[in-house]
């Protein structure tokens, strides 16, 4: 049996579990405004008279107003002056104000009234001589169709220079709630492993991760699960009937969630029972696969060259070579914020310059059909010294949480 893999249960792990989350303040307005300050000066460089943003995470973003996009529309117009006008639905408008940090007016619509008619009166009232007006790239079709239909001679363009050219890039703050959500959901992974026995189905494993990440001080448990086991850990994003645990299966496990909204995203893998020479052997490469990657992200190169490491060290292996299997059937990774996919993105086609607060994800997964899978899955993040890491990488297949690494 591996180190610190089963021989518990789930009730001693629960109890053993102390509250990790520091006292660590959510987003402040003076934040918000300095996130508008940014938008606006980046809406002037790109010729940009205004930018529709819509419920979800860019809304939030810039105003800490969290609303669910619907059939409803929702959202705020913010001018190159850095003033934030919402447009709701006349009955949500007492309760959207209880959401807001940053106050604005509100411009409310009627069932029986066009949202879009409001937004495009509300957009003129702002900035009569409109021209430009940025639509955040999360933004449902019928929205922006219905805008574009009633100001026919308004330029309808993609927000994401402002959007993701303000969220790529996190503060010193986002980055420590970041640190504090993968500490904890780091912590959840040691307890599950330690949980694990023959016949234990995905659905227990579940339930236990999501008491385990409230017991750690998630407020609202986990934000996603993946659970899988022997030949299931070969499909990246799980199958429709998961197998219960067996002697000697792989097992992957892919968790985090949300604190202040930001996401934490480790993934663990590691063989219940005895590995064979071959999950020894390729676990082994999918480390450094995750480490040539790391290796390759430097200040000021694409972030597609992060992706490129991986691929060639696992065409080197004879994985592969680009997306096929045996190999890494995807990108190496992901940005990661309040969505947990969002901009940048490593793969090899993505030419944005690294820079100091971008952060990732780090998984080049390994796939081999039918058989088993294998996914290393930490976080890094961008300073002006280089990468470094969120969470500290699995140690090794016998030992994957480090317990005797410094044992002589």
């Amino acid at each position: 049996m591996m180190i610190g893999i089963g021989g518990s249960t789930a009730d001693i792990e629960l109890k053993k579990l102390k509250k990790l989350a520091p006292d660590i303040a959510s987003i402040s307005a003076e934040e918000y405004q300095t996130r508008i300050q940014k938008a606006t000066e980046l809406m002037s460089l790109n010729n940009i008279d205004a930018v529709y943003l819509n419920a979800g995470t860019n809304l939030y973003y810039f105003t800490g107003t969290k609303w669910y996009a619907s059939e409803r529309l929702v959202g705020a117009i913010m001018t190159q002056d850095g003033t934030i006008t919402y447009i709701a639905p006349h009955f949500e408008i007492d309760t959207l104000k209880q959401h807001m940090v940053i106050a604005g007016d509100v411009q409310g619509w009627h069932e029986h009234e066009s949202p879009f008619h409001c937004c495009i009166e509300t957009l003129y009232k702002k900035v009569p001589n409109c021209q430009t007006l940025a639509i955040d790239e999360s933004t449902a079709f019928f929205i922006s169709n219905g805008i574009q239909n009633l100001a026919e001679n308004l330029n309808l363009i993609d927000a994401k220079p402002v959007t993701a050219g303000c969220r790529m890039q996190k503060s010193e703050h986002e980055i420590a709630i970041l640190q504090t959500a993968m500490n904890m959901t780091l912590e959840v992974h040691k307890a599950v492993a330690r949980i694990l026995r023959v016949g234990i189905s995905t659905k227990e494993v579940e339930s236990f991760i999501d008491q385990a990440h409230r017991a750690v001080g998630a407020v609202n448990g986990s934000y996603f699960c993946i659970v899988l086991f022997g030949s299931d850990s070969s499909y990246p994003h799980g199958v429709k009937t998961p197998k219960n645990l067996e002697q000697n299966d792989m097992v992957l496990i892919d968790t985090g969630y949300q604190l202040h909204g930001y996401n934490s995203d480790i993934t663990r893998s590691y063989v219940f029972g005895e590995a064979t020479d071959k999950q020894r052997e390729m676990w082994q490469v999918e480390k450094n696969a995750q480490i040539a990657a790391f290796n390759a992200a430097h200040i000021g190169k694409p972030c597609g060259d992060v992706d490129i490491a991986a691929r060639e060290y696992l065409k080197n292996q004879g994985l592969g070579p680009d997306y096929q299997t045996p190999g890494c059937p995807h990108r190496t990774g992901h940005g990661i914020g309040l969505d947990i996919h969002e901009w940048p993105y490593l793969v090899r086609s993505e030419q944005t310059p690294l820079a100091r607060g971008m952060c990732f994800s780090n998984e080049p997964m390994l796939v081999f059909p039918q058989e088993f899978g294998i996914r290393l899955e930490d976080h890094f993040y961008m300073t002006d010294e280089g990468a470094k890491w969120f969470t500290v990488p699995a140690h090794s297949i016998d030992d994957p949480f480090g317990y005797q690494q410094n044992v002589i």
